[in-house]
């Protein structure tokens, strides 16, 4: 019970330091996904990623990049608590004694493990989180759009999916490329980042490595999270984001077919520059925070 409370503790924080780098990052990601096709020759509401800053910053202000931050930061404890805790109880698991390292495919396995379990919270937190920064794109991108709906918070948000679309399950559409989203997604990322430790350390023993080696082996795990599974990011934001009375997409299937079909590979791709830009700093203090508050818990 020590270790869990300790992995609880050292995943918030790891957890609330990620946030509070790499959100506004994440907000620009999901307006570039979101936004809809524009009518032909019309062209996109943003550019690319500086555009929506400079559109984003000129209508909503400095806080409009921290939109929807509310729904992660009140989950981020759970969130975390469950990453972390999920990957160190697997890890015990996994060990042929206490204290024994790990190989990197068995830290794969800790990692998809850890993605199964907190999907089930992701998958809520992230509806909310992409309603609130995606509202702004959809519901300026003219006439023949569907989306009138305007949240007010994560709590408006939360209310009216519970009221209008479905009850608790409304709040887990999405679930599908979720999981497929977290699975492979904390396989790679937790192995990079294990494997690109043991290589900076020159062997197994990590537990001499400096701040800086945990930031450079952090920053590039969470790149290698959003190079395995990016696509599916796309999936589940414009499935999280579709108008519920009249749905674009019947699922996710059919979301890829007609992203794909509409846009070509690149579709798939939209925003992409914004999240590996943020995952680098966001995941570097991500698990520099945890490494850091788990040695200091002893």
């Amino acid at each position: 019970m020590a270790d869990v409370a300790k992995d609880l503790t050292a995943g918030t924080v790891g957890g609330a330091a990620q946030l509070i780098v790499g959100h506004p990052f994440d907000t620009i990601k999901v307006k570039l996904q979101s936004q809809p096709a524009p009518a032909p020759g019309q062209p996109l509401k943003y550019s690319g990623a500086m555009d929506a800053v400079r559109q984003t910053m000129a209508a909503e202000g400095p806080g409009g990049l921290y939109k929807g931050m509310g729904a992660p930061l009140a989950s981020v404890a759970a969130f975390n608590a469950v990453l972390f805790t999920v990957r160190g109880q697997m890890e015990a698991l996994l060990r042929s004694e206490p204290g024994a390292p790990l190989t990197i495919n068995q830290q794969v396995v800790c990692g998809a493990g850890a993605g199964l379990a907190v999907s089930f919270l992701a998958c809520p937190t992230e509806l909310i989180k992409c309603r609130l920064q995606a509202q702004s794109a959809l519901a300026s991108a003219g006439p023949t759009t569907t989306v009138a709906v305007k949240y007010g918070g994560p709590m408006d948000v939360a209310r009216h999916v519970l009221k209008s679309e479905g009850g608790t399950r409304g709040l887990f559409k999405g679930l599908v490329p979720t999981l497929a989203r977290e699975v492979p997604g904390n396989a790679a990322m937790f192995g990079a980042y294990e494997a690109m430790k043991q290589y900076l350390a020159g062997g197994h023993d990590t537990s001499g490595l400096g701040r800086g080696s945990l930031i450079v082996a952090g920053g590039l795990a969470g790149a290698s999270f959003w190079a395995s599974i990016y696509p599916i990011d796309v999936v589940k934001s414009v499935i999280q984001v579709d108008d519920f009375k009249n749905p674009k997409y019947s699922g996710s299937f059919d979301a890829f077919r007609k992203i794909l079909a509409s846009e070509g590979v690149k579709g798939l791709y939209k925003g992409f520059g914004t999240a590996m830009t943020r995952s680098v700093p966001a995941n570097a203090a991500c698990f520099l925070a945890y490494e850091v508050t788990r040695s200091s818990l002893g």
